[in-house]
């Protein structure tokens, strides 16, 4: 591997950074982890692998399997997740009650990897609004949030400054900042043709744009999770000092064992980061920095004008097609009907009225021509279901389904069926009889060959 020209002389004068291991472990092989779904997770599942120490659900793997060809990938029992990344897991459960009911905004969330740990993470009747602004990466994020099953999460594309209508509506802003990379250069060698003095400064100019211009949707006494994955000081350490001269803010001290290899530095402003290197911790670059918000905020005050809900001849049209052993809400979005829980419709009925939302509960489907035709989150949901027996597919078959193909299974009655892998969901066909329509969507289907 040979490194953009200036890159080791940039990293020199940080701490920790040792130059000969620092190179051998980007000649190493890179490390491989996932975190389980703990609402689709199966209790055999890590039976013999080596848990990733900072979190509850993450694991290594012995080597890379081809994961597109895993049909539970696709249902979302796992996310395949850089180990590194997953110590966000420390900075909620370290700063934030999460018995309590919290509003979570994850800023730049695509494609779901600290979103979908924040859904594991947060309390039932927590409510996490996920956010890109760039329209082919709302799209991936959009699809692992679903796959995921989560109830009580909202998706919107906007940019930062839009988040100002509201002031003081989040308890808790995970900003995982646009950054240089140089902490994924193992994993993606790409990224160094990227890396220059001049792209740094330019991410730097615009981190503190984004943290500015989200600022005031912070509560009082909210917290602020910083993170990137470079290793450029102006980048992190820099930012941490920044963000405490420019913001009422105190810096959050964090806990981590000596094992884990995680290093904390001191700021010059005080403040307190946490860097993992991949010579010291297994996994890639990783830095992140905890604020608590002192300054008062204004609130502003939840009211909405109940639009978007839908009709009780269509509610009651619903109840023969969905089960769930909790209270649901039901909300329209665009064609489509959403299910969400019932202490959250007014909070994302008041989202829609102020943001772009693409996506919020559970889409279960719509009403055409008086046939309920159901949406493939219906299928992947944790909290609720459909109202009918899930049609089991062996690998062969799910594998199948999953690139859109057409395939026969005995013994099933016409209509709607809902198919699924190892007793989690996949999605839907409709059986007319002599064959079936495969509605995987086409955005999703596996296109590689085995």
């Amino acid at each position: 591997m040979e490194f953009p020209s200036g890159f080791l002389q940039h990293l020199a004068s940080l701490p920790d950074y040792e130059a000969s291991l620092f190179e051998q472990a980007h000649h190493a092989e890179v490390p491989v982890s996932i975190r389980y779904n703990p609402s689709k997770k199966k209790s055999s599942a890590s039976t013999e692998l080596t848990s990733v120490p900072w979190t509850t659900e993450g694991y290594y793997l012995p080597s890379r399997p081809l994961f597109t060809m895993d049909p539970l990938l696709h249902a979302g029992a796992y996310y395949v997740q850089e180990a590194g990344s997953m110590l966000l897991e420390q900075a909620l459960k370290q700063s934030v009650d999460l018995n309590q009911s919290l509003k979570v905004l994850d800023l730049c969330a695509a494609p779901g990897g600290k979103s979908t740990l924040l859904q594991s993470l947060l309390s039932a009747n927590s409510l996490l609004v996920a956010n890109e602004v760039i329209q082919s990466r709302v799209n991936i994020l959009k699809e692992n949030l679903i796959k995921w099953g989560g109830m009580n999460v909202v998706i919107t594309q906007n940019d930062p400054k839009d988040f100002q209508v509201l002031p003081g509506f989040f308890e808790v802003m995970v900003i995982d900042a646009p950054c240089s990379g140089s902490g994924l250069f193992r994993r993606d060698p790409s990224a160094m043709q990227e890396w220059s003095l001049s792209a740094i400064q330019l991410c730097v100019e615009r981190q503190r744009r984004i943290i500015a211009d989200t600022w005031s949707a912070l509560s009082t006494d909210g917290i602020l999770v910083y993170a990137t994955c470079s290793f450029s000081k102006e980048e992190n350490e820099a930012q941490v000092d920044w963000i405490l001269n420019q913001f009422d803010v105190e810096s959050v001290p964090l806990k981590m064992q000596e094992q884990w290899g995680i290093r904390q530095t001191i700021t010059e402003n005080h403040g307190y980061a946490y860097r993992c290197w991949p010579h010291l911790s297994k996994g890639e670059g990783f830095f992140m920095a905890v604020f608590r918000k002192k300054s008062i905020q204004e609130v502003i005050p939840i009211k909405t004008k109940n639009k978007n809900l839908i009709t009780a001849a269509t509610a009651q049209s619903l109840a023969s097609f969905v089960q769930s052993s909790i209270s649901l809400s039901w909300v329209m979005q665009g064609k489509y009907i959403a299910a969400v829980l019932p202490e959250h419709l007014s909070l994302i009925q008041f989202l829609m009225e102020r943001l772009r939302v693409r996506y919020a509960g559970v889409e279960a489907g719509q009403l055409l021509h008086n046939e309920w035709i159901p949406e493939p989150a219906l299928a992947l949901a944790s909290a609720m279901q459909p109202n009918r027996e899930l049609v089991e597919l062996d690998e062969n078959k799910a594998i199948a389904f999953l690139r859109k193909e057409s395939f026969m299974i005995e013994g099933v009655s016409k209509g709607w069926q809902w198919v699924g892998y190892q007793s989690l969901g996949l999605g839907w066909i409709k059986f007319l009889g002599n064959r079936l329509n495969n509605y995987h969507p086409s955005s999703w289907r596996i296109r590689m060959n085995a």
